[in-house]
């Protein structure tokens, strides 16, 4: 099924989200094609920009997707994905270029997507898996306010065997409050 929402261009300090097309795979693959940065991803690193191309591109996938363009040099520097998951509910999932990683652009995109999704569609929650072991973005969804609910065991087949989720989420509320309290 395809998502029928749009994915408006959104604005940072530092980037604008615009909806990711299928030419934005060549971008992506020297992250998404290495194994390594792909370890706690659901499927296996990708061989081609073909390949790549065409997950990105899935019209059955009924996610929205936009990629994250650096103002000051037009590079293309992360993926941010909002899956719908429920009423009023979406899934968020981010991946940095690798060479970009440590500057805070998974943090910094989200938050606006996190604003958009609660202020501009009105959602009521907003969730997240990660695997225990992958500290950065665990950290990065720490930062955004949301709230660890679950550990589960050995729930998830990957490419690498079965593994373990932490499930995380935020309602509308709970982001409205910490707004307030940090203006």
């Amino acid at each position: 099924m395809t998502s029928k929402l749009a994915s408006p261009t959104l604005e940072t300090e530092r980037f604008t989200l615009r909806k990711l097309v299928c030419e934005d795979a060549a971008a992506l693959l020297p992250t998404l094609g290495d194994p390594e940065q792909c370890r706690y991803l659901l499927r296996a690193h990708f061989e081609s920009e073909e390949e790549l191309g065409d997950w990105l591109c899935d019209p059955e996938w009924d996610g929205r997707s936009w990629a994250a363009i650096d103002r000051a040099n037009g590079e293309l520097v992360a993926r941010v994905v909002a899956v719908p998951a429920g009423e009023q509910t979406s899934e968020l999932g981010y991946i940095t270029v690798s060479h970009r990683r440590g500057e805070r652009i998974a943090q910094e995109c989200s938050a606006r997507l996190i604003e958009y999704l609660f202020t501009e569609e009105n959602h009521h929650r907003l969730t997240a898996d990660t695997d225990p072991r992958n500290v950065g973005s665990n950290r990065v969804l720490e930062k955004l306010g949301f709230r660890l609910e679950g550990h589960r065991i050995e729930s998830i087949e990957t490419h690498i065997g079965w593994c373990d989720e932490y499930y995380w989420a935020m309602l509308a509320r709970e982001w409205r409050d910490a707004k307030g309290a940090n203006s």
